[in-house]
């Protein structure tokens, strides 16, 4: 029974990693409202009026009223979602980078929440955090039986009031407390370093407002560090999405300017668009071109891009653009498959409406949705194989997503994640109370793909899965819409 209750926690992280922040287009509302269907509206108001004075204890009607704009959009897919005050401020925070905490990205190890990495300079690594380090407490609460989403409220807070964390450092077997005070963090999506002599790692974990200038950054660190960089490894695994133009950036960075990165289309004129490698499609108003510093070797550079099942949107907009163009060796696992393009319309100054608006469709046409990307070379998680791969969610397994035409029920990927949850269940009952052994850290000496990534570059034999096959969707013009043939308006 325990192991059966951490594969279901292992599930619901799993899941989190492909429904995160999606792609946003800055748009203005439509000025003219489609005709209202009064029967129905007449309806809703009678529900409404029934509610408020029949319903067994008072409501709250600017509660009903939330209640049922939610339920509306619900309905539509997985991605339109109504935000209220507290959830709008929580996705801002989410595509700024900014939010008020103690400054850590974290994992969950054995029900406890484990630390990844401090963020630089952040009050966690001022306090002396170390990746690796578990937090069993949080202030007097214990961590275990918390998810990690009630473990990040927790830690998270208003500027300058204090939080409690208990550590146990694994490699001094010691517990013991460390006071922080909470203050505005400001998040490094973007991580590198030399992984080898001549060989470049950098890592992006979601696309925010300052990815594509972090990104910048490293690079020139990179470089710095040797200016005849051989190879760079671009890591896009569990890369849940986010900004459009960063994601177009990004792909401008190893491509020609008047290359295609992606077309959108959908039922309004305003998401009928093709976004190019050049900077009208990706800088602000205003704003200078943040790849101006690039050194212009990176635009030829031997390329690798790592994705697995957790790479969803904007990482997947890139890995399809670099495919398409040839411009790098996608290796990894076949990617999350979220193909739809989201636009976020305020309804008022603390709420607002994010809505589905359009496909999207790499250089060649293909459209991604339920599918994902397809990797050039298949490699596993780890040197024994899969564990975990086959139980991450995907598009195509959530309830209400846009189809790809039609679809039929994939008995094969059934099979093999009954097979993962069997392989897992018995690793769980041999770990005991430890579990099974969690993957190696992106980045580490022990991370299988990146080793494998590194032999591609240098040209040394690649160890590829012999388990791992893609899984197919049928593509219906009808059904997914045609991308669009010529440029839009640009964003």
């Amino acid at each position: 029974m325990k192991g059966k209750l951490k594969v279901a926690g292992l599930l619901a992280v799993g899941a989190v990693a492909g429904a995160l922040t999606t792609l946003q287009l800055q748009a203005n509302a439509r000025n003219q409202l489609a005709p209202l269907p009064l029967e129905e509206l007449q309806q809703l108001a009678a529900v409404f009026g029934m509610v408020k004075s029949d319903y067994v204890d008072p409501v709250d009607e600017k509660k009903l009223i939330s209640d049922a704009i939610g339920g509306m959009v619900a309905g539509l897919d997985p991605h339109s979602v109504y935000f209220d005050k507290k959830t709008f401020k929580e996705f801002r925070e989410g595509t700024t980078g900014k939010f008020v905490g103690v400054g850590i990205e974290i994992g969950m190890e054995d029900g406890l929440v484990k630390v990844v990495s401090p963020i630089e300079g952040s009050p966690a690594f001022r306090a002396g955090l170390k990746p690796g380090d578990l937090v069993t407490r949080i202030d007097d609460v214990p961590v275990k039986g918390l998810t990690m989403d009630q473990a990040v409220k927790r830690m998270r807070g208003e500027p300058g009031t204090k939080v409690v964390l208990t550590l146990f450092r694994k490699d001094e077997n010691r517990s013991f407390p460390v006071t922080i005070v909470r203050e505005e963090i400001r998040v490094q999506s973007v991580r590198a370093k030399m992984a080898e002599p001549g060989f470049g790692w950098v890592r992006v974990t979601q696309f925010q407002d300052r990815t594509v200038e972090d990104f910048v950054r490293k690079v020139e660190e990179l470089y710095k560090a040797d200016p005849k960089l051989k190879g760079l490894v671009l890591d896009l695994r569990n890369d849940p999405g986010g900004l459009l133009e960063g994601a177009v950036a990004l792909s401008a960075a190893f491509l020609p300017a008047e290359a295609v990165v992606v077309s959108t289309n959908g039922q309004v004129a305003e998401s009928k668009a093709t976004f190019k490698a050049s900077p009208d499609y990706y800088v602000r108003r205003g704003g200078p071109d943040p790849l101006r510093r690039l050194p212009a070797a990176l635009k030829n550079v031997p390329l690798v891009v790592l994705v697995n099942e957790g790479s969803a949107s904007a990482s997947e907009i890139v890995a399809g653009a670099l495919q398409d163009h040839k411009r790098a060796t996608i290796m990894g696992a076949q990617t999350f498959g979220k193909g739809s393009v989201q636009t976020v319309r305020p309804l008022s100054a603390d709420t607002a409406l994010k809505i589905t608006t359009a496909r999207y469709y790499t250089p060649s046409g293909r459209s991604i949705q339920a599918k994902g990307i397809v990797p050039d070379l298949w490699i596993d998680e780890t040197a024994e194989g899969n564990v975990f791969a086959a139980l991450r969610t995907r598009e195509a397994d959530l309830e209400k997503h846009l189809a790809n035409g039609p679809e039929a029920k994939d008995e094969a990927r059934e099979k093999a994640r009954e097979e993962a949850r069997k392989k897992l269940e018995e690793l769980t009952a041999k770990a005991g109370k430890e579990g099974p052994k969690p993957l190696p850290d992106f980045g580490s000496a022990e991370d299988w793909p990146l080793i494998q990534a590194l032999n591609q570059l240098k040209g040394k034999p690649v160890a590829v899965s012999k388990t791992l096959s893609e899984r197919k969707a049928a593509v219906d013009d009808d059904a997914a819409g045609t991308p669009p043939a010529a440029p839009g308006a640009r964003r």
